[in-house]
């Protein structure tokens, strides 16, 4: 399991029982991970990008800590932590794209720092495990992007929310 901010703490600690007691250490809400009804219930709906919020630290910073003590590759940049989205659901989105994305990515902000959503995608279409996918999120639809990315024999899926002016999610298989 590759661990990020969109992750759920519930999952996090099922695979990597051993970061217990690291998190709990990192700060003093923390301690209450300890109470089991508690880590079953709000550990599967909370994010490790929420968990930073309630223990006041930075999701990047917390990701990492996690990240080196299972032996992955620290995260680079704010592309990896982009704040969760809530997908609007409907009749007219293909199968593949339920369920939670592997990776989240603000494109709109990176474009702002002078990077390329397309090479980022394609970096993280190399670690994307099966039967999941990346959810750029924009302010504009990436149109060149599908392009590229469907030379590649990958999915890509399109919509506006519907619930967040100008916002654009696309879907990436």
């Amino acid at each position: 399991m590759e661990i990020t901010s969109r992750s759920k703490l519930f999952d996090v600690l099922k695979a990597y029982p051993f970061l217990e007691e690291q998190i709990v250490n990192l700060a003093p809400p923390f301690r209450n991970l300890r109470n089991p009804v508690l880590r079953r219930t709000v550990g599967r709906i909370a994010t490790l990008d929420k968990v930073a919020q309630v223990g006041g630290m930075n999701p990047l910073r917390l990701v990492n800590t996690l990240r080196r003590a299972v032996g992955q590759e620290e995260l680079s940049g704010e592309a990896e932590v982009c704040p969760a989205v809530d997908i609007p659901r409907s009749e007219a989105d293909p199968d593949w794209i339920g369920g939670e994305p592997q990776f989240t990515l603000d494109g709109t902000a990176m474009l702002e720092r002078g990077e390329v959503p397309l090479a980022r995608v394609n970096e993280l279409l190399g670690k994307l495990e099966p039967d999941r996918y990346i959810l750029l999120v924009t302010n504009f639809e990436p149109a060149p992007l599908f392009g590229a990315i469907t030379k590649q024999n990958r999915r890509v899926f399109h919509k506006k929310d519907p619930d967040v002016e100008g916002q654009h999610l696309t879907f990436i298989q």
